[in-house]
């Protein structure tokens, strides 16, 4: 089982899910019962925003599937095993959940637990980056009230975000654990899929729980744009993982968490972990990862050339090559910013360059506000549009930017978004949403009529590109622009985390990166 070749999720889905549970299941009673459950989303605590319940867009039951295309009615992996899946819900990025937001799916999932039971196994798919309104390491507090419904026989396979955090109770709770290699997350769905073959394996196998978890914290906290698998020192670093995970007997999985660095809570920092049945390699890997990790500290820099707006825009305006692309950092909703920070919109709108229709031609993705978007949908394609948009929830850096031009196309359905339209002020589109939306793939630029191959510049709230943008862009830089996930750290206002760490106090000494072995879960 553990080096069948992932891949399921490649298959196309064209089956309806939509019946009843013991429909979709196996006669036999003789397979493993094995619960899905999860939530996630990066939260930070550095942005004014709350995340609320509808933003989980939570699935139930049967409808779970759905999201893991290796878990179709045709996959052989649905036939091995008698699944059960509760509630599993996945927001974009965004400000802290709200504690009632929290406790609502959280109950819910409990409640589904406590109607399926017993249960074998339970697939626990989480990100790892979620913060609470008034409480520490939520995924570590979701597990543990989970574990007092579902026991401690029954094994947990955790999957997570390699910008997650494992903090000491999450990796006591969790018997399997692991998370994604690359970074921008091309892998996350293989990711997954192991998750949930290692869960299969130890359950058919009858191994059960791997004997050894060895935790280690790193005391690093970068951001995800400077340790992108795309360049060194994070490609070498990630390329050790699979050789040391997947073909070495006596280990099970190994991982390296990055951790996530927009959030302050002691929790947050890298960790290593490794799984496995051989004391001595499970300790020998883990140590080696951290001490790989730690000492390729100083090489960390940005995936891309940096720089002000300023900076950028004369980049963009010398680049003989387009599209131009400007990554809008310090608001990235996929890193969890606010989405409506004004202040680079602001400043594009005020140049020179742009007050003309026939100006360099530059689309920006994107501002949030409702109420624009109810005038622009009142004026129509075509129409003209006055009002202001943005900084309803994030005004700490630019009020509300003004908004005076000719609506280009209005697209309504988006999951997100919900609404989106397009602006033309001067020679610039402007991208403006009914709720927040991140702009990652052509054909979110494309279904609004907009040609982003075509375009001189465009700017999108993001940090390292997504791959088809990164495929597209003719030209790129990283502005360094204020926002809830502002790329600058020592500007964010660090009170909880745990120091020493890097680098924040780049002159500490050599920590201690000696395996931890953690009790296996139910033991103290």
């Amino acid at each position: 089982m553990k080096h069948i070749i992932l891949g399921i999720s490649a298959w196309i889905f064209t089956l309806s899910c939509g019946f009843s549970q013991s429909a979709t299941q196996p006669a036999s009673t003789t397979l493993p019962r094995i619960a899905i459950a999860g939530l996630g989303i990066e939260s930070s605590t550095f942005s004014p925003a709350k995340t609320t319940e509808e933003a989980f867009h939570a699935r139930y039951g049967p409808e779970v599937f759905n999201a893991y295309p290796f878990m179709m009615p045709v996959s052989p992996l649905r036939k091995q095993a008698m699944w059960l899946p509760t509630i599993v819900g996945k927001s974009l990025p965004g400000g802290a959940v709200t504690r009632e937001a929290y406790e609502s799916l959280v109950n819910k999932t409990l409640d589904s637990l406590k109607k399926y039971g017993p249960y074998d196994g339970l697939y626990f798919d989480i990100h790892g980056a979620m913060s609470v309104v008034g409480l520490d390491d939520p995924e570590g507090d979701f597990l543990a009230r989970i574990r007092k419904v579902i026991g401690y026989k029954t094994l947990v396979s955790t999957s997570m975000d390699l910008h997650g955090n494992v903090s000491w109770r999450l990796a006591q709770n969790s018997d399997l654990i692991t998370c994604y290699r690359m970074a921008p997350h091309e892998d996350a769905m293989q990711t997954k899929e192991r998750a949930v073959v290692n869960l299969l394996d130890r359950l058919k196998s009858g191994k059960g729980k791997p004997a050894y978890k060895a935790w280690i914290p790193v005391p690093i906290l970068l951001p995800g744009e400077k340790t992108s698998t795309r360049i060194e020192p994070g490609k070498s670093l990630y390329k050790q993982v699979e050789p040391l995970a997947d073909h070495r007997e006596g280990i099970v999985d190994a991982a390296i968490w990055i951790g996530y660095a927009w959030a302050d809570e002691p929790r947050n920092h890298a960790v290593v972990m490794v799984t496995g049945d051989d004391k001595a390699k499970v300790t020998e890997t883990a140590e080696k990862l951290a001490l790989d990790f730690w000492n390729v500290r100083n090489q960390f820099d940005f995936v891309a050339p940096t720089g002000t707006l300023e900076k950028s825009l004369s980049d963009a305006f010398a680049s003989k090559k387009h599209p131009f692309f400007i990554s809008d950092t310090g608001d990235n909703p996929t890193a969890g910013g606010a989405g409506d920070v004004t202040w680079t919109l602001t400043q594009l709108l005020a140049r020179p360059e742009f007050k003309k229709a026939d100006g360099p031609s530059l689309i920006y993705a994107s501002i949030p506000d409702p109420e624009l978007v109810k005038k622009a949908m009142a004026a129509g394609v075509g129409g003209q549009v006055d009002g202001v948009a943005g900084a309803r929830v994030d005004s700490r850096f630019a009020p509300p930017v003004r908004l005076k031009g000719t609506v280009e196309s209005i697209v309504k359905g988006d999951k997100d978004a919900e609404v989106e339209v397009v602006v033309k002020v001067g020679s610039v589109h402007v991208i403006v949403t009914q709720k927040r939306k991140p702009y990652h793939k052509e054909i979110d630029f494309t279904r609004l009529g907009l040609k982003p191959r075509e375009a001189d510049i465009v700017v999108v709230k993001i940090g390292y590109l997504e791959p088809e943008l990164y495929a597209m862009q003719q030209g790129w830089i990283m502005a360094l622009t204020p926002g809830g996930v502002n790329q600058d750290l020592a500007r964010l206002p660090f009170k909880r985390i745990k120091r020493p760490i890097f680098p924040f106090d780049k002159d500490m000494a050599t920590p201690n990166l000696s395996a931890q072995m953690v009790p296996l879960s139910g033991e103290k």
